[in-house]
């Protein structure tokens, strides 16, 4: 299964961002990396960890909140194994779509990644 990583500035943003997901993909592998050393800020290595506690072999899908927590995505990616890539989506949204998604059984990296960014699209209001 692709796992899904939510990096935000705030750990419990991130975590509750998760909450949000899996009540809608309750079978999702996601996993938070917010905060930095108790405070808000984003951690290189907090998000290694974060990708290799939710990569089985699949593949993860990493989401960001703004910032800085693009470069530290970027750099944990370089510092793990595994095959992880950053969806250019809203975090919330684009986690809850992803995570969905994750759920097929058809899922791949690529369509993951699809779902999680048309979220970008979304309009709440007309």
């Amino acid at each position: 299964m692709i796992g899904l990583v939510v990096v935000s500035h705030s750990a419990r943003a991130a975590e509750g961002i998760c909450e949000v997901a899996l009540e809608m993909a309750a079978d999702a592998q996601i996993e938070p990396a917010g905060g930095e050393d108790g405070g808000l800020g984003t951690d290189a290595g907090r998000i290694r960890d974060a990708i290799e506690a939710a990569d089985d072999g699949d593949g993860v899908v990493v989401l960001v909140d703004l910032g800085s927590a693009v470069m530290n995505a970027e750099l944990a990616i370089e510092m793990s194994d595994a095959d992880a890539v950053i969806a250019d989506a809203p975090v919330l949204e684009g986690t809850v779509n992803a995570g969905v998604e994750t759920t097929s059984g058809k899922a791949t990296l690529d369509s993951v990644v699809e779902r999680a960014e048309e979220a970008r699209e979304y309009r709440k209001l007309d």
